[in-house]
């Protein structure tokens, strides 16, 4: 998970080296990128893991996205000599508002590309998000015998379905540097993204207890941009 941060950090400091522009002109982007998980569950000795996503946004405005994401990974913790992990496939309809939304640029796209500077070129692509979807758990366990009578005890049990499918709500915030230039603006972006995935049934993990679970997913993707506005 260092390694990544690492590896992100260097790479945002190289892309403010060369030109970068304001979000896409382009209505159609689709991405794919990977980073690491961590989980907020009753096993809280998460370990971060791989997890990789693809996904396809429209453009409303150059600011404003609607899109499909879809994501595969694992989520691993361990505690009172128990652990569990979750093989987890999940996917979302999401919305994005950029900073570059309630900028004057955000009137007159062309003009803004073309006048305004690097640092605020960077700044108008941070954005926040939230979304609905699903997850799909595939839940292995190994529960010592006083971990659950301890969870008994305490008003908890153990879940029976570990490959159930449930509801999910994510938020996001971000930021996308495109890169490059063209007749129609950047085709190329670079997307760092952190995304935070609260649940409503407490079983990410193989328990139920009192609070419903989390997860984290840091990820550093690339999107590319399809066809032409009209």
């Amino acid at each position: 998970m260092k390694k990544l941060l690492f590896i992100s950090f260097i790479g945002l400091l190289c892309l403010m080296a060369v030109p970068v522009s304001a979000q896409f002109s382009r209505p159609i982007s689709i991405g794919a990128g990977a980073g690491g998980t961590f989980n907020l569950t009753d096993l809280g000795n998460a370990e971060s893991k791989l997890a990789f996503y693809g996904e396809l946004d429209y453009l409303i405005t150059p600011f404003i996205s609607v899109g499909l994401h879809g994501e595969k990974g694992s989520l691993v913790g361990n505690a009172y000599n128990s652990n569990f992990k979750n093989r987890y496939f999940a996917g979302n309809i999401n919305g994005k508002v950029r900073i570059g939304q309630f900028l004057d640029g955000a009137k007159n796209y062309s003009y803004y590309t073309l006048q305004s500077s690097m640092l605020s070129r960077i700044v108008s692509n941070i954005y926040l998000g939230a979304g609905a979807g699903l997850v799909k758990n595939r839940i292995e366990r190994n529960f010592s015998s006083e971990y659950i009578n301890g969870i008994t005890n305490l008003g908890g049990e153990l879940a029976n379905d570990l490959g159930e499918i449930h509801f999910v709500l994510p938020l996001n915030i971000g930021l996308d540097i495109p890169f490059g230039r063209s007749l129609y603006g950047p085709q190329w972006a670079i997307n760092v993204n952190y995304q935070h995935t609260l649940t409503f049934n407490d079983n990410l993990d193989g328990i139920v207890n009192k609070n419903n679970d989390q997860y984290g997913f840091a990820s550093v993707g690339v999107k590319y941009a399809l066809f032409n506005r009209k």
